[in-house]
């Protein structure tokens, strides 16, 4: 995926991901297990339920690095397979 991203933010930088998918708990758990595999800390998520409660929107704030790191996650975030949107 190639993105004008690396133009517009300075490095490093706070950035949030917003990954939509199935409500299960699972999915909370996987979107941290990818995110600290690339890049470890410690996360609490914030997790909205959709109005018929059959999807969460996960929101998960990383300190980028560099543009291939923020890339690689919408990449990896998007291979779960209970997630339906990376934004």
């Amino acid at each position: 995926m190639k993105t004008k991203l690396n133009v517009q933010l300075e490095f490093p930088t706070p950035f949030t991901y917003k990954v939509l998918g199935l409500a299960q708990q699972e999915l909370v758990d996987r979107i941290v297990e990818v995110v600290q595999h690339h890049v470890p800390g410690d996360y609490l998520p914030n997790i909205k339920s959709s109005s018929k409660g059959n999807y969460y929107s996960v929101s998960i704030t990383i300190h980028a690095t560099h543009i291939e790191q923020i890339e690689t996650l919408y990449e990896e975030l998007g291979k779960i397979d209970i997630v339906r949107m990376v934004l």
